[in-house]
């Protein structure tokens, strides 16, 4: 029985997330996401009419689940905002201990297109990271946080940081160093409201 063309196309998704997560945009060709998401190229030429099409549909739809996910994890960050900063950088320290962890992949090919300043997947990338950071705005603002936007943009910054030391270095106390480093931030920002 042949598969559904939405099943078919998850597939194709699936696979390119997983071969575009590994080895990054360049070094991945059609026949390789083809041939792991078990379809003819010609059934992956039907379902995106290009490579670059293929890697913005599949980061739309991870878009969608991370921000999903940072959601629910906001959900549990706490009231406070030391207990938020505490919550987010040790989230990214146990991120970064997860098995062939590879920092966050819409950085990662946002550096690999660096030179391609109207590809989609760039778009798409600053719209995922500028949702983010507006989540952590409403947190921030919600803790009692003066300056909450400033504030947010000054640790995601630490945050997006910290993830890249960690991928050089492979050392995870990058990421309590800027959560030490964010509360002093806010720290900073709650003594200039008390004066």
């Amino acid at each position: 029985m042949p598969r559904s063309a939405t099943v078919t196309r998850q597939g194709i998704l699936d696979a390119a997330y997983v071969l575009f997560r590994r080895k990054g945009y360049t070094r991945v060709s059609m026949d390789e996401i083809a041939a792991g998401a078990r379809v003819t190229k010609r059934t992956l030429y039907y379902h995106f009419e290009s490579k670059d099409a293929l890697l913005a549909a599949m980061l739309e739809a991870q878009h969608d689940l991370a921000l999903a996910a940072f959601k629910t994890f906001a959900d549990r960050l706490g009231e406070s905002p030391d207990s938020i900063i505490d919550a987010l950088f040790r989230g990214l320290e146990v991120w970064a201990d997860t098995p062939r962890w590879a920092g966050s992949g819409f950085t990662r090919l946002v550096i690999e297109l660096a030179d391609l300043r109207g590809h989609p997947a760039r778009t798409i990338a600053r719209r995922h990271k500028a949702l983010l950071e507006g989540h952590l705005v409403e947190l921030l603002a919600k803790a009692g946080v003066r300056a909450a936007r400033q504030r947010a943009r000054e640790v995601w910054l630490l945050s997006e940081g910290a993830i890249s030391l960690m991928l050089v270095h492979g050392d995870r106390s990058y990421a309590a160093a800027a959560a030490q480093a964010a509360k002093r931030l806010i720290g900073r920002s709650a003594g200039e409201r008390r004066r």
